[in-house]
């Protein structure tokens, strides 16, 4: 059950009247987002209240974009995970033992971003923060008129990093508001903040955890000429903290990075098309840094004259709680160090919400994240993230029955066969937990993406064309094998393909075993389906499956999503489509590719194959042979133009590595 707030949504005075602004559309809609919201706003609030002897206290939290919180001049939590105004997140955190009896100060560091992006549902004009303090039951402090505001003079602006993703900072010690979070600081003068007019959120409970948090020493510190270098010896998602003393009004130049250039400089402008430098400005006393939205990195740099004195320097970093259950059942070393990797990418990489990579997006993508969370909730036991994310996911039909690929975000974007994952993944997901509960309470918002690619899409032989959505295949395009079909990221792909169709069939069926599961009837006949992808696509001279109904090309995609969702005649045909996968160079396939074949693999018991796969040299292996700690985008750092270095999806070689059951769960199906 939700809790009921006595607290109302405050903000600075200054926003109190703003209305929100719609940034939902589809994605081929150009609808100009007019904003009157400035961008880049840190508020800061603060409120005292009087504990009692003995008892449980609690807060109940929630802000719009983010909050960090302080009690008692102490760090204690942030959030929430980004959510729908229609479907926001609070928080419920025992703050009992950062309290004491008598009076007490809250003090939180409200943000927002203000940029349309993949990260939050930002760029809408919301912005505040919700509060109850809440001692057995009687409401000790609450956010109203009375709770002190201001804004936080010492964070500026210095670009924007990634994909609109995040502002560059730099923070000036020399603030009047350094220090705001502690008990003592003097807020006399700071304004009092107002009850917002528009508050059109539907609060929940968040339904996963709260960040760890925790500080990590650096491998090696090396003062450099003009400053000082360090490495914190593997990659990490963060904050970068330190202490200096040096000359009042001094810039320090901090830099930030994934890799270093041949002259063992920080390569802080990074692959993945972000740039890390940023500024801090010296007061002339002994100063702390303080940044406030993370970075993706491991090594830093720190340039200042020869009189600064920086010490004390450590990364804080965070991630999704992780204990890790499972292992790897294979005693072979490399696929050990493969398991080890991806493992490490999980336990480090997964923040509030599944994300693709860490420093270009930040997005929570439908199609990685299924992926990546399924693999989290194998590895942990834990399958609360995989739920919120399906649940994300469907809840995006209010801008498109298809779905939108990437949520919850402010910004756009469709794509046709992530929504047909869905079935498939609920499946497993029953099976993980062992009820069709979830499966269930999802089955009619997945039914009806389903209907609507049918009725809208579906020709007279009941084959998908002229899609207005993109299908991505393979990701980056170089990796798609000349898959030989025109596919546009927004706008129709005129036609008749070969993957969209694998992909829909392949739901189909999933769909019919879900049906069966939850006691419905079943979803479509998926025959007639199979017998017109067979009579379009399969070639019986090769004895494959070719592209496009207006092509005569063979490529690996084409064979691999056939084989996966056992479209294939006979056979002799699977055995040529795997003679293919094992023969074909890694270059000619990526994540959505290998994640079929493995599955394919898995299917047909194929484990000399599988393993193979895995070990093969240009995959996995190459991430470890160029210094990966973490999986990369791509099999290798110059394989795309923008690679991110950490970036989640390939984790999901773990699922192969592990043994939960699959051979059961492909048996059940």
């Amino acid at each position: 059950m939700a809790y009921s707030f006595s607290g109302k949504w405050i903000t600075m005075p200054a926003f109190a009247n703003v209305a929100p602004v719609n940034v939902f559309h589809r994605q081929t809609e150009d609808r100009m987002i007019q904003n009157k919201m400035p961008k880049n706003q840190h508020m800061l609030f603060r409120k005292r209240f009087t504990v009692q002897e003995g008892g449980c206290v609690k807060l109940y939290i929630t802000a719009d974009d983010y909050y960090k919180l302080y009690i008692g001049g102490q760090f204690v939590t942030q959030g929430p995970t980004p959510g729908f105004p229609f479907h926001y997140y609070y928080n419920e955190i025992d703050i009992t033992d950062f309290v004491h009896a008598g009076e007490n100060t809250l003090a939180v560091h409200v943000y927002y971003q203000g940029l349309k992006n993949r990260a939050w549902v930002s760029a809408d004009d919301r912005t505040g923060l919700l509060f109850d303090v809440v001692q057995d039951g009687e409401v000790l402090a609450k956010s109203d008129d009375t709770v002190k505001c201001h804004k936080h003079s010492g964070f500026a602006e210095l670009g924007i990093a990634g994909y609109q993703t995040q502002f560059l900072e730099q923070y000036d010690s020399r603030s009047p508001e350094v220090g705001f979070f502690k008990p003592e600081f003097e807020d006399s003068d700071w304004e009092e903040a107002a009850v917002k007019k528009y508050a059109d959120y539907t609060l929940f409970p968040q339904p996963t955890k709260q960040l760890d948090l925790s500080f990590v020493q650096p491998a090696c510190v090396d003062q450099i000429p003009g400053g000082y270098r360090i490495d914190f010896g593997r990659m990490y998602i963060g904050y970068l903290t330190a202490e200096a003393q040096g000359r009042a009004g001094e810039k320090v130049i901090i830099r930030c990075g994934q890799e270093l250039n041949e002259d063992g400089s920080v390569r802080y402008q990074l692959r993945a098309s972000t740039t890390y430098e940023e500024e801090w400005i010296l007061s002339g006393r002994e100063d702390t840094l303080s940044q406030y939205d993370y970075k993706s990195f491991r090594y830093a740099e720190f340039l200042c004259s020869d009189t600064c004195k920086i010490e004390n320097i450590a990364m804080q970093i965070r991630h999704y709680p992780y204990q890790e259950k499972a292992v790897c059942r294979y005693e072979d070393p490399v696929l050990q160090k493969i398991w080890r990797l991806a493992a490490d990418s999980l336990h480090y990489g997964v923040q509030d919400c599944i994300q693709d990579c860490m420093e270009r997006e930040k997005g929570q993508y439908m199609g990685d994240g299924l992926f990546s969370s399924t693999t989290l909730a194998v590895l942990t036991g834990e399958t609360a993230m995989m739920e919120k994310l399906i649940e994300e996911a469907l809840r995006t039909s209010f801008i498109n029955r298809g779905l939108m690929i990437c949520s919850p975000c402010s910004m756009m974007q469709e794509g046709v066969d992530y929504p047909f994952m869905l079935p498939g993944f609920l499946l497993v997901h029953a099976f993980l937990t062992k009820s069709t509960a979830f499966a269930a309470a999802c089955y009619d918002g997945v039914k009806d993406m389903m209907d609507y690619f049918t009725k809208t899409f579906a020709g007279e032989d009941g084959l998908l064309r002229d899609v207005d959505q993109w299908c991505v295949v393979d990701w980056p395009k170089e990796a798609r094998d000349g898959y030989d079909f025109e596919l546009h990221t927004s706008g129709p792909s005129w036609g008749l393909h070969n993957v969209v169709n694998a992909y829909y069939i392949g739901a189909v069926k999933a769909m019919n075993c879900l049906a069966g599961k939850i006691g419905r009837e079943p979803y479509a006949d998926a025959a007639p389906l199979e017998k017109a992808f067979l009579n379009v696509f399969y070639r019986k001279e090769e004895g494959l499956f070719c592209d496009a109904e207006k092509t005569e090309h063979i490529s690996l995609p084409a064979n691999a999503f056939a084989l996966l969702f056992d479209l294939c005649p006979d056979q002799e045909t699977e055995d040529r489509i795997i003679k293919m996968i094992m023969e074909k160079d890694a270059s000619h396939s990526a994540f959505f590719v290998s994640f079929a074949c493995l599955a394919s693999f898995t299917r047909l018991g194929k484990e000399a194959e599988l393993k193979a796969f895995i070990k093969n040299e240009g995959r996995w292996v190459r991430m470890l042979r160029e210094g990966a700690t973490s999986t990369f985008e791509a099999w290798g750092k110059d394989v795309k133009w923008n690679t991110s270095l950490f970036h989640l999806c390939y984790s999901f070689v773990a699922l192969f590595l592990t043994d939960w059951g699959q051979d059961g769960y492909v048996r059940e199906l």
